[in-house]
């Protein structure tokens, strides 16, 4: 990969996608057989470090770092000395000092991670950062469509929701553009960021039409905790305009697959219907390609930074 660190989509070349996502096809195959590589970050300490709330992501670094024998450390912010007052330079100190090799970070500040990055001699992996990106989520989303549809590139991919406090659709719009794809974000214009038009997407405010013709519809939480209100009218409305179920869905192509990175809040995005859609929803599978995508990530970084020593 020829970096240090996993901050970000944005910068990534196409060929460096592509051989992470190779890589991360050899682990689900590998994660299947229910073998492990236990002795690839045998003597490597991983520290999951989370200033947010997660139940996906920390779980499946946790255990990609234990099927590549890491030693592996959950951080608990909330009973942390960060919680007491301490600074982000003095953590990463403290990190410094426990002499950890892969770090693994989740903010709700954008360019936290970052931060860290240049103060700490781990490899840093990015595990979501306010607004800004959420690198391993838009790897594992692209390994799930490629999985499913054999390519990324030329494929139409409406990204439909909260567009504007998601790190997820960012990190997205950059991998799938890169690699190709034709993308759409598909929400009302109060969750539509400004810069959408200098991403290079397709802004729609009509679920009709920027479901047209898509082969994959990425469905976005909508993440009130990051709303300071008004933005949209009610979850009922919001449903009845922008969430989608089965009458929607109609308008993609009749084998669109149906994604959404979790967790879901079920009838005001998504109906459960469609959710739980054994043959559309590729909800499921996006989890399993999580953990072969973190695995593909340590174990790159791990032998980058091996050879930076």
């Amino acid at each position: 990969m020829a970096h240090r660190h996993l901050l970000q989509i944005e910068g990534l070349h196409p060929q460096q996608i592509e051989a992470m996502l190779d890589l991360a096809e050899s682990y689900v195959l590998l994660n299947r057989s229910g073998k492990t590589q236990r002795d690839l970050l045998r003597g490597r300490t991983l520290i999951n470090l989370f200033f947010e709330d997660s139940t996906r992501t920390r779980t499946s670094f946790e255990l990609a770092g234990k099927r590549l024998g890491a030693d592996v450390i959950n951080m608990s912010v909330s009973t942390s000395s960060v919680n007491k007052g301490e600074t982000l330079l003095d953590t990463a100190a403290t990190l410094n000092a426990m002499m950890c090799d892969l770090l693994v970070v989740r903010h709700d500040q954008s360019g936290a991670p970052n931060l860290l990055a240049q103060k700490v001699d781990a490899a840093v992996i990015n595990a979501g950062d306010g607004t800004h990106e959420h690198p391993t989520q838009a790897l594992l989303d692209a390994l799930t469509i490629r999985r499913r549809k054999g390519r990324l590139e030329g494929l139409i991919v409406a990204i439909c929701g909260d567009v504007l406090h998601s790190r997820v659709a960012r990190s997205n719009i950059h991998l799938l553009s890169a690699m190709g794809a034709i993308v759409r974000v598909v929400a009302p214009p109060t969750l539509i960021p400004a810069e959408a038009a200098r991403l290079g997407v397709a802004v729609f405010h009509d679920m009709a039409k920027g479901l047209a013709g898509a082969d994959v519809v990425m469905m976005l939480r909508v993440q009130r905790e990051r709303m300071n209100g008004g933005l949209v009218p009610s979850a009922r409305e919001y449903f009845h305009f922008f969430g989608l179920d089965f009458d929607k869905l109609a308008h993609a192509k009749k084998d669109a697959i149906v994604m959404h990175p979790g967790p879901m809040n079920r009838g005001v995005e998504i109906d459960s219907a469609v959710a739980d859609d054994p043959v559309r929803s590729v909800i499921k599978e996006q989890v399993e390609m999580g953990v072969a995508v973190r695995m593909a990530v340590l174990d790159i970084l791990a032998r980058e930074n091996r050879r930076n020593v």
